[in-house]
């Protein structure tokens, strides 16, 4: 049985230019222990994703669909119901600690905070912990700086922070949204490491929201790919990486510098600009940036399920295996399940 199992999930947004549909029939799981990735570029959904699932949406959004946390559909809990399971069975850690945490509070008070409210721990016991997670994620003398505030850390020290204050309660499932964003190379290195480190000692599960895919290559197990709202593509990082099936995962890719490649070859990029949101309209929404365009994809492509139990969404993968349309699998609600069941 999976950990979080996502179904349908659809995201919208009211703007005074109209509505956007920031999520589009979302369907993904995480086992227990597993680490999954979320890839794509900015505006592709991917943090909206989650916020719908942690009830953490602006004012203009909102969120249908299922996504069940050990049997529990969370999208059907009240805001008291979700507070009991934030911070505890599920934290998540966001891309900019400095607005993350709250800047007039010492860190020992917001971190004491979180221990009380979830375990009930006395001050003096919740603080020992917190001195003790503190020092886990290297916080050099945590006794000393645990009193002071977060503008007296350093981008990557805040960013250790708030990776303790979601390991405080030993959570079952971890979402770093961007962890390593706007840090310099050899934090970004530190923070992948200790993230990756600190799941295998607690056997939790990660989803882990990136557009760096080395970050992805070095800590996570399977590789969700999302453009326009929509899942293009997942299955294991070796096969993403090594064989990937969708003209957008092999974008992205062909953009990421390399050291194996020529001196004088050229780094490549994705063509044109991501589709508007708000007026995707008709057929596969990647087509117009995509060298293999072909008049078949002015039609929805379907979630195609490989015999390897990967899923791709387009036409190329489908002709790649030599499949009639009696053999794809529709993106609707029941079939998505059963697609779901198959990549694990």
């Amino acid at each position: 049985m999976a950990l979080l199992e996502v179904t349908g999930l659809q995201v919208k947004f009211d703007t005074p230019e109209g509505e956007v549909q920031a999520v589009n029939d979302l369907d993904f799981s995480v086992k227990h222990g597993e680490s999954l990735a979320i890839v794509g570029e900015s505006g592709a959904g991917k943090s909206q994703a989650v916020m719908a699932i942690m009830g953490l949406l602006a004012k203009n959004g909102s969120a249908t669909g299922k996504a069940k946390f050990k049997g529990q559909d969370l999208m059907q809990m009240s805001r008291k119901e979700l507070n009991n399971i934030r911070g505890c069975e599920i934290a998540m850690i966001f891309q900019d600690p400095m607005t993350s945490l709250n800047p007039f509070l010492t860190i020992e008070k917001q971190m004491v905070e979180v221990i009380t409210y979830h375990q009930g721990l006395r001050r003096g016991e919740a603080r020992a912990h917190a001195v003790e997670m503190l020092r886990a994620v290297r916080i050099p003398a945590p006794e000393e700086r645990i009193k002071q505030y977060p503008h007296e850390f350093s981008g990557g020290m805040r960013q250790r922070v708030m990776i303790a204050m979601g390991l405080l309660c030993e959570p079952s499932l971890l979402i770093a949204d961007e962890p390593t964003t706007a840090l310099d190379v050899t934090v970004q290195a530190q923070i992948t490491h200790l993230v990756g480190e600190m799941r295998q000692k607690s056997n939790m599960a990660l989803i882990l929201i990136t557009h760096d895919l080395a970050v992805v290559a070095e800590v996570c197990d399977r590789v969700l790919v999302m453009y326009a709202g929509q899942v293009v593509e997942t299955g294991s990082v070796e096969d993403i990486f090594y064989r990937p099936q969708h003209p957008y995962t092999q974008g992205l890719l062909d953009s990421v510098p390399r050291m194996d490649r020529p001196a004088d070859d050229e780094l490549h990029s994705i063509p044109g600009n991501p589709p508007n949101m708000m007026d995707l309209g008709s057929g596969c929404h990647f087509r117009d940036r995509c060298s293999k365009a072909m008049d078949v994809c002015k039609d929805d492509p379907p979630l195609q399920v490989a015999q390897d139990g990967r899923l791709s969404r387009c036409f190329i993968a489908i002709e790649n295996a030599g499949m009639d349309n009696s053999e794809r699998v529709a993106s609707g609600t029941d079939s998505a399940e059963d697609s779901t069941e198959t990549a694990e």
